[in-house]
């Protein structure tokens, strides 16, 4: 346990990594390195509680100040990674400092994607929810009566529409798929989610993408759509996805394809380097994924502290998400990509329902929309690998417990 770990990055996956090893009494030294000038904090409730003035900075952080130098793990803020090298096995950080390593951990995370300056993404009042800087600077736009155009109408988009409209502002969401929340969830879920947003008069254009935004002096002013029209805004968010920060790991010749390539156990192509978190693609039921969760970030990155503290099970995860919109929680459990069937089961309570997946007759997630009951439930069968009859998750009278026996 004396050989150096280094952390790159200082988000929830590096400080879960950490924290974890000190939980397992591990004493090697740990040194981690951010580029933001904060020690590692929660970033969910950034655009949520943060935004609406409900929670203080302070209480995101993971852990008080003094829990580092307590507990011997080095951070070196404001500070990030420009090369790794491999023989020597130290990292360069920007500052010209080198770092030896015994055993690497990337922890990267992922980048919002930006609209070009051809559409008019370099303009001000343009923004991306990712970090506190984003959430310092939303903060200033975030007056009613403003008018917000939010681009992309994925998990991102409908959560800031959420917020913005809580706060009083006007709010349009355009998406140019068919539909909202069209590569994440199924159309019944999509239906519900509109329906709620529509409910708190966000306008939604679905099929609808953007031309170019307009722009006075400098700052945006307005959108041109796709369909021909134009509207008038104060400020934009852009809710277009992320990409892996996995550019330091192509660049120190590891394998990387959409994220940086690691086996079950998370080590990269150099055993003695190991990724997690949203920056890793990672093995799962027959093939390769990214998952961007805080879950993921957190789970795979405590199975890598076990796995260098002298473990030998693998990560094989579970995946569970969630999102809150409104008054509305949205839980997700299992993993639906690929799948070809769902069926749509009411809930209890008014407003609650579940929308359950299935691929080639086998149930593989499930989305909870107010229905803690039917989450747990679609996540312990999961666990189980046992697949529910379909008769029983067609009748809302059932219950659901039954099929956990």
């Amino acid at each position: 346990m004396t050989g150096r770990l280094v952390i790159v990055g200082a988000g929830q996956a590096a400080f879960a990594l950490a924290a974890k090893l000190r939980a397992l009494k591990d004493t090697r030294p740990i040194t981690m390195i951010g580029a933001e000038d904060c020690l590692p904090y929660q970033r969910p409730p950034l655009t949520k509680k943060y935004l609406l003035g409900e929670m203080s900075f302070d209480r995101l952080l993971f852990r008080p100040d003094h829990w580092y130098p307590d507990n011997e793990v080095e951070v070196r803020l404001s500070s990030w990674v420009e090369e790794i090298d491999r023989e020597r096995k130290q990292v360069v950080t920007q500052d010209g400092s080198t770092i030896a390593y015994d055993t690497l951990v990337i922890a990267t995370g992922s980048t919002p994607r930006k609209l070009p300056t051809s559409v008019g993404g370099d303009l001000k009042g343009v923004y991306v929810a990712r970090d506190k800087n984003d959430a310092d600077l939303l903060t200033g736009e975030m007056r009613a009566g403003r008018r917000l155009l939010v681009i992309g109408g994925g998990y991102i988009g409908l959560e800031a529409a959420a917020v913005a409209r809580h706060l009083g502002l006007e709010v349009t969401v355009i998406e140019m798929g068919e539909r909202i929340l069209q590569r994440v969830a199924a159309r019944e879920t999509a239906d519900i989610m509109r329906a709620i947003h529509k409910s708190h008069d966000v306008m939604i254009r679905e099929g609808t993408g953007l031309h170019r935004l307009i722009g006075t002096n400098g700052q945006v002013t307005g959108a041109e759509l796709s369909d021909g029209s134009t509207i008038e805004v104060d400020f934009v968010i852009v809710g277009i996805g992320v990409a892996p920060n996995d550019e330091l790991a192509k660049e120190a010749g590891l394998e990387v394809a959409n994220g940086i390539v690691v086996d079950e156990f998370a080590r990269t192509s150099d055993p003695s380097i190991f990724a997690a978190g949203d920056c890793a693609i990672l093995p799962l039921k027959g093939t390769r994924v990214r998952l961007e969760s805080v879950q993921n970030a957190v789970d795979q990155a405590e199975a890598v502290a076990a796995i260098i503290a002298g473990a030998t099970d693998p990560y094989d995860p579970t995946p569970w998400f969630w999102s809150d919109q409104y008054d509305v929680k949205l839980q997700i459990a299992g993993f639906n990509m690929g799948y070809d069937d769902t069926l749509l089961r009411p809930g209890i309570r008014e407003g609650s329902a579940s929308i359950w997946y299935f691929r080639d007759g086998q149930f593989i997630a499930v989305d909870a929309i107010n229905d803690a009951k039917a989450y747990v439930t679609g996540k312990k069968l999961l666990e189980m690998g046992i697949n529910p009859p379909r008769a029983m998750l067609a009748d809302s009278q059932a219950d659901l417990k039954q099929l956990l026996r």
